[in-house]
């Protein structure tokens, strides 16, 4: 009997890629889902045996989705495939009810294994009887066509970087992150300001900047870090008297440190390329938004503007990331998304 299988997942490019790493015999088994209320429309339509699912998402997240399926005992068993790969976020899945854990991007072979693993797969079976029976052919088989834009291929590699920046400082302050859905906009230099969307007119920041550079593409990181959040981040890091200015830039650089590192490498890995980075820059301390970024204002070109905004749950910490690309990386990024979708 064949699996059926849904995929949730609200990233076409994370869509297609998890399609992808399905063994052939399964590709005429699959459903799709764009978020967490759809997929949990589809289950109590009863469409499916085994849920890839991911956890960022709009309407309903992952872990939300896993939530209902238990309380309405849907009858499906569920995989999480995420980018979000702190151990909490493992633990916390499989408390409810998750079977097992795949990170982004999707490893084909660890899907086939635990297909196999959970008795859902036997390699070469469902393609022999496919072979054998006449009233199957090629045009059977529904390899799913999916098309992605450049804007969902830059959210979804986000969304893995992010993992990982998250990953390490959970670490290293044993604390569970909170992840949002990044955001990718293509902005003028002059409206940058508005890209933060959780800034509001009262709020104040300190800021730091750090350029990159690799094979076709270039732009900046931005750290926007709250003035409310410092104190709370000084003692989390063990620093003496974290009122004063300059225990504020060191934790300003330490985050950018952590934050901008991890991040860009997660970039550089999936887009195949070392990126080089210059040395970070204070751009201003206890400053409202617009007055951080006004070294962007007479510039004419547009960026291509990704945000993260990092939230530490259960404490009064939260950080803007801006990464921004310049124009001259969009031929660079719209070949790789092409190499990547063919």
């Amino acid at each position: 009997m064949t699996t059926r299988i849904l995929i949730c997942d609200d990233s076409s490019l994370a869509r297609k890629q998890m399609a992808r790493a399905l063994p052939q015999g399964l590709h005429n088994s699959v459903e799709f889902a764009t978020n967490g209320r759809e997929a949990l429309d589809k289950l109590r339509d009863g469409v499916a045996d085994l849920m890839f699912l991911d956890l960022n998402m709009p309407e309903l997240d992952g872990y939300q989705v896993l939530e209902h399926a238990r309380s309405e005992d849907l009858p499906v068993l569920t995989i999480v495939v995420s980018g979000d790969i702190q151990p909490e976020a493992r633990s916390r899945v499989q408390k409810l009810g998750a079977i097992d854990f795949i990170k982004k991007p999707t490893d084909p072979a660890q899907v086939i294994e635990l297909l196999t693993q959970y008795g859902l797969y036997r390699p070469g079976e469902l393609e022999d009887t496919a072979l054998s029976d006449s009233s199957l052919t090629t045009q059977d088989i529904r390899v799913p066509d999916i098309s992605v834009s450049l804007n969902d291929y830059l959210q979804e590699i986000s969304n893995v970087a992010m993992g990982r920046s998250s990953d390490l400082l959970a670490r290293l302050l044993g604390v569970f992150v909170k992840q949002p859905i990044p955001r990718v906009a293509f902005i003028a230099n002059s409206e940058l300001h508005m890209a933060i969307s959780a800034a509001r007119d009262s709020d104040t920041y300190s800021a730091v900047c750090q350029g990159f550079t690799g094979a076709g593409i270039a732009g900046e990181a931005l750290l926007l870090f709250a003035d409310a959040s410092f104190r709370n981040m000084a003692e989390m890091l063990d620093y003496d008297n974290p009122d004063d200015d300059a225990v504020n830039v060191e934790v300003l650089m330490d985050m950018s440190s952590i934050l901008f590192g991890a991040f860009l490498k997660g970039i550089g890995d999936q887009l195949d390329i070392k990126l080089g980075l210059s040395h970070p820059r204070v751009l201003g301390q206890h400053r409202q938004i617009a007055d951080l970024l006004e070294h962007h204002r007479d510039r004419d070109e547009k960026l291509l503007c990704i945000e993260i905004s990092y939230a530490l749950e259960k404490r009064d910490i939260q950080c803007d990331m801006l990464v921004l690309l310049t124009e001259a990386s969009l031929p660079f990024l719209e070949q790789r998304l092409q190499y990547l979708v063919d």
